[in-house]
């Protein structure tokens, strides 16, 4: 064998060699697979028109959708807060699914815990799984709070959280004062960003219950959404610290997903205080910068708190104007002198990388609030959107604003929304209505690999890069990075296409 304690391979180059490769090829032998020139016939075959009406046509299938259900967002909305344990009232192996999906994103070991239940509690139902559980993880773990959702066997069988905390807490499970906020969040409807909303609102209503005060805090509440890049939090500290804005971030969890190794291990870093966010229901005014993960939490703070609520994408340099305008007439801050500098050197590198942007054909894939914060960006540096899909668009008028932004602009006349779709329907998208660029997650690298479309990696999740999401795409710094991303990605593309001497390698050129 190749592989020996004295030479160690990882597996691109260990299952390149003879041995493997003799396995594969008896393996397709075995299970009577196809030939490769059957293979690549059908493969071909599914580049085709025919093959894109059909693929368009199915109903009772969904091929890499793009999107994650609702547990995962309402546990990632969880770890925002200070000293906060998630615990998913379920089966264990889901709870394992979530905590690797976020561990395999930011690289950090994620905390949350399971009620374990199996076809015992599925039967009779959860509620004994649920005071063991609340009861160890106080002990042995001492939260500050529980924070508490389902998965889809609690949700079929009809748990009702609420009379089961109830009654963990009459058992003497947790103390009668600790809070264990709850959310229903049944997996096989809306998605992760839906979870997002229903935790979130459901930490804030046990926070705030009775500390409603006459005056208001002064304060602003800033919601991230699910946000996966946690520079976002930090470059919104700092616009407000320029400003000098009183505010709260709900659901901060830069530090959650970003801790520092000094040497020590702790379960817990940082997070919004509960104090704080027992606080927010006295704000002057919360600002969401994700219409679409965050409508019951706004609406509660509204109705509950008397509020001013609205919306704002900061992403690229008119999304940061509108929000950085609407801050300073809402707090009577002047924008600084820092962040109109910061505005210009974005405006600069648009126009050193306004001719290779200009007039590329794009598709785009994510959640509703990224894509429209993305297509608004792109479309500023004049890039032309193609193919938009979004498969957990079916929200309250996300279509109808995705189609009047790209209505609005010369470049996205062109462009179609897909709602429902999913990736494989891209494929098929894609290879009959070819685009020079594809943005979106990592899932995209089949497609980029199936189609040959470059991609660009931006969204949730990111599993095969390291350190994205240590990144801001919030603000002016954060359109430098978009920027950098995007333009160097068609630059890299360019030169891979420009490397066989004598062939193509004319316009190898050294300064671009």
């Amino acid at each position: 064998m190749s592989q020996n304690v004295d030479k160690i391979k990882d597996h691109f180059q260990l299952f390149q060699e003879p041995e493997y490769q003799e396995m594969f090829a008896r393996k397709r032998e075995f299970e009577g697979g196809a030939s490769k020139e059957e293979i690549e016939r059908v493969r071909e075959w599914t580049k085709s028109w025919e093959y894109r009406e059909k693929n368009f046509a199915r109903e009772a299938l969904t091929i890499n959708p793009a999107k994650a259900c609702q547990p995962l967002g309402a546990i990632f909305a969880a770890a925002g807060f200070e000293g906060t344990l998630p615990f998913v009232h379920g089966s264990q192996g889901c709870v394992a699914y979530f905590r690797s999906h976020l561990t395999r994103n930011y690289k950090e070991p994620f905390q949350a815990v399971s009620s374990s239940m199996t076809e015992d509690a599925a039967v009779f139902g959860g509620l004994k799984n649920m005071i063991d559980g609340l009861a160890n993880s106080y002990a042995l773990y001492k939260p500050k709070m529980i924070a508490l959702c389902t998965t889809c066997m609690a949700e079929v069988i009809g748990d009702d959280l609420g009379s089961f905390i109830t009654n963990s807490k009459n058992e003497g499970a947790v103390p009668q004062d600790f809070p264990v906020p709850f959310a229903h969040t049944p997996s096989f409807v809306g998605s992760h960003i839906t979870g997002y909303d229903n935790m979130l609102k459901g930490i804030l209503i046990a926070l705030t219950d009775g500390k409603k005060t006459e005056t208001d805090n002064g304060k602003i509440n800033f919601i991230p959404g699910f946000d996966p890049y946690i520079g976002n939090i930090r470059d919104l500290k700092n616009i407000l610290s320029l400003m000098d804005v009183p505010s709260t971030v709900l659901a901060d969890n830069a530090e959650s997903f970003d801790s520092p190794n000094l040497g020590e291990f702790k379960m817990y870093n940082g997070g919004t205080t509960l104090e704080e966010a027992g606080d927010s229901i006295n704000a002057k005014a919360t600002i969401s910068f994700q219409k679409y993960s965050t409508p019951k939490t706004l609406e509660y703070l509204k109705q509950e708190g008397g509020q001013k609520t609205a919306t704002y994408r900061p992403i690229g340099v008119r999304g940061t104007d509108e929000f950085l305008m609407a801050l300073s007439e809402l707090t009577g801050k002047a924008i600084p002198e820092e962040l109109e500098i910061e505005r210009g050197r974005v405006v600069d590198a648009i126009t050193d990388s306004q001719a290779w942007l200009h007039g590329k054909r794009i598709a785009i894939y994510g959640d509703p609030d990224h894509v429209l914060g993305l297509l608004n960006f792109t479309l500023e540096l004049g890039m032309q959107p193609v193919h938009v899909v979004v498969n957990n668009g079916n929200v309250a008028g996300f279509e109808e604003e995705a189609k009047e932004l790209l209505a609005n602009d010369p470049n996205g006349k062109e462009a179609t929304v897909w709602i429902g779709k999913d990736l494989w329907h891209l494929r098929s998208l894609l290879d009959t209505e070819p685009v020079d660029l594809l943005i979106g997650n990592s899932y995209g690298k089949f497609l980029q690999r199936d189609t040959g479309t470059p991609l660009v990696r931006i969204g949730y999740p990111i599993f095969d890069r390291h350190h994205q999401h240590r990144y801001s795409i919030l603000g002016y710094k954060g359109a430098f990075n978009l920027i950098n991303w995007i333009v160097n990605t068609i630059l890299d593309e360019l030169d891979r296409g420009s490397m066989d001497l004598g062939v193509n390698d004319t316009s190898f050129d050294l300064v671009r």
